[in-house]
């Protein structure tokens, strides 16, 4: 069997998946577009996006109001909601990849904890490194801590849940779970030692939010993101080889351990630059791709790429959610998304709970 002939399996069921697969891509691309303009003239204050494209268009200058409202505001909330909602889907679908199970995420297995726990401590601490440290970390100092983190964890949980190639579901979500009440019992402690401004930023980030997206903490973490989803789509031909097992997929001339290194280190990446900008966000990573799945089948050439798209989507929506359903106040956005994304696995767990077996 040949590596080629791997990714056939991954697509033969039925003969049509792909194009579906590919079609699906279309009007993910599509909606994610729709999504973006919703966001953007989307929010409490009163400024038009319609009105502002009417006046670029006419060469008018927009209004002070629109301006900062328009560009200040909404645009880098919508452009860092996009990028996060991708780094969190397209994490869940390599996860679930690697450790060849459907249970695995970054927000269930401690991946988000460890760098939340990583982010927490460069908010809290961070005063206290040398000054040369800080000018040179500036802005990226809260991202790279988290990335950290989510490295740190991920790397950890891969070693405990392994064994002679073979990951255990339920060795996985008891070492997440530890992991991860570990990660937020050292958060509780760094919490502990914030000032009272720092403790009212944690308390809300700490359950997700976009609220406080700006072009500054864009520029930090987008290039983190942008380099892992880029990378994502590298690992797809391995990650369907890893579907037959470790021994098989080094038979087929796959490079194991290089596309295990490279899968952790896309995990840690996009997990820990998302969640330094938006704090803990649950179930997108593990609700899109099973949906995809069903959708489209386990071909990662097509899931991941589909994954960032949906999950992008899937994001901005619960953040028009947060920030409409009780305007001009909002919900932090990780509300909304367990609100929605519980339900949604507990559908897929009961649809498939003869193919989920610890």
């Amino acid at each position: 069997m040949t590596l080629a002939r791997c990714d056939d399996i991954a697509t033969a069921d039925p003969p049509d998946r792909a194009a579906a697969a590919r079609r699906l891509s279309l009007w993910l691309g599509l909606a994610l577009l729709a999504t973006m303009t919703a966001s953007l003239a989307t929010g409490a204050a009163g400024a038009s996006l319609w009105a502002a494209l009417g006046d670029l268009a006419q060469g008018r200058p927009l209004s002070r109001m629109d301006e900062t409202i328009l560009w200040s505001i909404r645009l880098p909330r919508t452009l860092m909601g996009a990028l996060v909602g991708a780094a969190l889907a397209t994490s869940g679908a390599v996860m679930q990849g690697l450790f060849r199970n459907p249970l695995a995420d970054p927000g269930l297995v401690g991946v988000s904890a460890g760098a939340g726990l990583g982010a927490i401590s460069a908010i809290v601490l961070g005063g206290a490194l040398p000054a040369g440290a800080m000018a040179l970390a500036g802005a990226h100092l809260v991202p790279l801590a988290a990335f950290a983190g989510s490295w740190a964890t991920t790397l950890l949980l891969y070693r405990v849940s392994t064994r002679g190639g073979r990951t255990s579901v339920a060795t996985m979500l008891l070492a997440g779970i530890a992991l991860a009440a570990l990660a937020m019992a050292l958060s509780g402690l760094m919490i502990h030692a914030a000032d009272d401004q720092q403790l009212r930023d944690l308390t809300f980030w700490q359950l997700g939010s976009l609220a406080g997206a700006t072009w500054g903490k864009l520029l930090a973490s987008a290039p983190i993101i942008l380099l892992a989803l880029m990378g994502a789509p590298f690992l797809a031909r391995g990650l369907n080889a890893l579907a037959l097992g470790e021994a098989a997929a080094g038979h087929l001339g796959v490079p194991v351990q290089r596309v295990k290194n490279l899968a952790v280190l896309s995990v840690a990446a996009a997990t820990g630059a998302a969640v330094a900008v938006s704090g803990g966000i649950g179930f997108v990573g593990i609700v899109v791709p099973h949906l995809l799945r069903l959708a489209s089948g386990p071909d990662h050439r097509m899931l991941l790429p589909n994954a960032a798209l949906l999950g992008a989507s899937l994001l901005l929506g619960a953040d028009m959610i947060s920030r409409t359903i009780i305007a001009p106040a909002e919900l932090p956005i990780g509300i909304v998304t367990a609100i929605l994304g519980a339900p949604v696995f507990l559908w897929i767990l009961l649809r498939r709970r003869m193919v989920v077996d610890l």
